[in-house]
């Protein structure tokens, strides 16, 4: 990591640079992450995974490090920043407190339709990173887009994320779930997913023969954009569509998302705070990255505990302590409590990495144009 981070100070931001952050970096955390999926997938079809329930390890080395940790780093780009903190009070200490308030409210009422709509705030999480992925390259490549190559763009990330995600629902039940059976709305047909299946195919075929027409006619081309589109679509097509199976569903979903998250804030703090000094100084110098991870890590084991002892109660091999019965009425209090951390990621993104409300966002991750 040390390494790969070292030219953040230099090649990431000099003018001109088509990636976010440099090269290697993005490689790593857009590449490396589909390929550690795609490694992953191929070790569970060849040991027979692929039908089995999800095993304990995987389960920790995805939901717990990187899914769960990826919602706490929230806290380094907002609840561990005083200055940021004390910006905007009413935004960060309002949003968990509603949400606390909401989710007590709509778990009381139905359970069943508390997870249904933390589901699809979900996935509207998921697919909105995506695209913001994409907009990020577009932007940092310089040269507006013409009108055709942002509506492709556009239209090849959503049709990546949401045809599978169709696809998904004219199929239910599947053998996973977002979060628990159920959670997705039933009754969209079959043939839905079916006569949509040419639209979504000539979609990522526009897309690329456009991508390639530019490349071949000397026009600037991103190749960061067109890996995190790829590599989306693989995966989440892969991931839903190939495969009936939580294994599948698991590696391909949450590596692609948590990873890079986890990229983008460890980026920013070492914008925001390498050069001012203390405790958070070293936390986000390149030899200190183990100090920024280590710690989400920790905090999501407490979390996933806390599920485990009190709620689901699915993992005794990994948490100690007794099983904890609650009453419906506590249970309606401890669950919103609980989903609070992930439901403020949620919320928070759309304000926090918006360059509107964040004066010098974009020159803390590096991605101002100096040319």
């Amino acid at each position: 990591m040390a390494e790969l981070t070292a030219p953040l100070a230099g090649a990431s931001r000099r003018a001109g640079s088509p990636w976010l952050f440099s090269a290697r970096l993005d490689l790593l955390v857009f590449g490396g992450s589909a390929l550690l999926s795609f490694l992953l997938l191929g070790w569970g079809a060849a040991t027979g995974l692929l039908d089995e329930t999800l095993p304990a390890w995987t389960w920790v080395a995805t939901v717990l490090a990187v899914d769960v940790a990826h919602v706490w780093s929230t806290a380094w780009r907002v609840y561990l920043d005083p200055q940021e903190l004390a910006r905007r009070p009413a935004l960060y200490i309002g949003v968990p407190l509603l949400g606390w308030v909401a989710g007590v409210v709509l778990h009381s009422a139905s359970s069943g339709w508390f997870w249904r709509v933390l589901a699809y705030m979900a996935v509207y999480h998921f697919v909105r990173q995506q695209y913001g992925w994409v907009a990020l390259y577009r932007r940092r490549l310089g040269a507006p887009p013409s009108r055709l190559g942002r509506v492709l763009d556009d239209a090849a990330i959503y049709s990546s994320t949401l045809y599978p995600l169709l696809w998904w629902h004219a199929h239910l039940p599947r053998e996973f779930s977002w979060f628990l059976d159920g959670d997705f709305l039933p009754g969209i047909p079959t043939a839905a997913a079916t006569v949509l299946l040419p639209v979504h195919v000539v979609i990522m075929v526009a897309w690329a023969g456009h991508e390639i027409w530019q490349w071949w006619t000397g026009r600037p081309v991103s190749a960061g954009k067109a890996l995190v589109i790829v590599t989306t679509w693989l995966a989440w097509f892969v991931g839903i569509v190939v495969f009936d199976s939580d294994y599948a569903f698991t590696v391909t979903n949450v590596l692609i998302h948590g990873i890079p998250y986890l990229a983008l804030t460890w980026v920013y703090g070492k914008g925001r705070f390498v050069s001012s000094g203390g405790w958070r100084a070293s936390v986000f110098k390149p030899s200190g990255w183990w100090l920024f991870l280590l710690p989400l890590v920790a905090v999501a084991y407490v979390e996933e505990w806390a599920w485990d002892r009190l709620v689901w109660h699915e993992h005794g091999g990994l948490f100690a302590g007794p099983e904890v019965l609650l009453s419906s009425g506590v249970t309606s209090l401890i669950v919103p409590l609980l989903v609070m951390p992930q439901l403020t990621h949620y919320l928070l993104d759309g304000f926090i990495w918006r360059r509107e409300g964040n004066p010098g966002l974009a020159e803390t991750l590096g991605l101002t144009r100096r040319d």
